[in-house]
């Protein structure tokens, strides 16, 4: 059942951006940003927790699921260490998968050369 609620929660989420892009004349940079902050506000307001639990990698994998993780490191980092923690928890949380997303994409474009038209 995990496996069935994070398909369907995911396809939801992609299916609704997807209406948003061809309903609004919102450029897709600001959609991502649009969901980032989305996915923060959530998780400041404790309500993207539960919604985790019930879709689990439906809700986490998407751009929603970033802004949650850039919240709890946040959240963590100024419990830890005060103010300053606003600066550095965003970065310590997501450090992982940042870095994964770039040596991938890196290699992706090494091995999937593409033609580019001059």
């Amino acid at each position: 059942m995990d496996y069935i609620n994070a398909f369907w929660v995911g396809g939801l989420i992609c299916a609704l951006v997807q209406i948003l892009m061809e309903k609004t004349k919102l450029m897709p940079g600001r959609i991502m940003v649009l969901l980032v902050c989305t996915g923060a506000v959530l998780g400041a307001i404790q309500l993207y927790e539960p919604f985790v639990e019930y879709a689990g990698a439906g809700a986490s994998v998407p751009l929603l699921g970033f802004g949650n993780v850039l919240w709890k490191g946040i959240q963590k980092a100024v419990d830890q260490d005060g103010f300053i923690g606003i600066f550095m928890g965003g970065f310590t949380a997501s450090a992982v998968g940042v870095c994964a997303a770039l040596v991938f994409g890196y290699l992706a474009s090494l091995v999937f050369n593409p033609k580019m038209k001059k």
